[in-house]
């Protein structure tokens, strides 16, 4: 027997039984789910309806993922999987799909931004603070110096973000669909979203 998406063998909402005038058909295929996994990079191409192709993801072990507040998206490497809203099974075996919480590399983000505001974040001092700091600008052209001092003064960074990147791990929600697409892309999770999931891991 095929997987199949028709629903003419369940009963009526009333509670009637409906008539079995036809059998499967080809347009109420389905396909066994992809499960991809975090590894080397693994992608099936698969022959879909129409002969449009779909990326069946096996395995992925980086996307691209945005920095919404900053407006920067890097190719980052994707370390975990810390929640899933849908089933608990899909966290233990490390499942990749659409809405799952992950924890990504903060490093390539960590760079741009000491390159694009002069600033160093993530530095931890004693007692588990985080602070952050100016680089040195003596060797900047004044031109250079100028305008990341400019940028410095209407910049804001989370107090929760910045504790992530001192510990080289952020929280990021995946946004692409892996079995479909063949891509694992999503956003950094931050403000009350972050709050939102922190609290929900916190229960589990």
């Amino acid at each position: 027997m095929g997987i199949t998406r028709e629903g003419r063998h369940k009963r009526r909402e009333t509670g009637g039984r409906r008539a079995k005038f036809c059998k499967k058909r080809k347009f109420l295929m389905g396909r066994p789910a992809a499960m991809t996994k975090i590894g080397e990079k693994r992608i099936h191409p698969v022959r879909g309806r129409g002969g449009n192709l779909k990326f069946r993801a096996l395995r992925l072990e980086s996307g691209n993922f945005s920095w919404g507040t900053e407006v920067c998206t890097r190719k980052v490497r994707v370390l975990d999987v810390v929640y899933n809203a849908s089933n608990n099974e899909l966290v233990r075996t490390k499942t990749l799909v659409k809405g799952a919480v992950v924890i990504i590399d903060a490093h390539p983000f960590k760079s741009w931004y000491e390159g694009h505001y002069g600033m160093k974040i993530g530095i931890k001092k004693s007692g588990g603070v985080t602070t952050q700091e100016s680089i040195d600008l003596s060797a900047a052209s004044p031109k250079v110096a100028s305008k990341l001092k400019k940028r410095q003064s209407g910049r804001t960074l989370e107090p929760v973000l910045d504790h992530q990147f001192s510990s080289g791990r952020i929280f990021a929600k995946i946004s692409s669909r892996p079995g479909q697409s063949g891509r694992c892309d999503g956003y950094i999770l931050e403000g009350p979203e972050l709050a939102f999931y922190q609290k929900q891991m916190h229960k589990k």
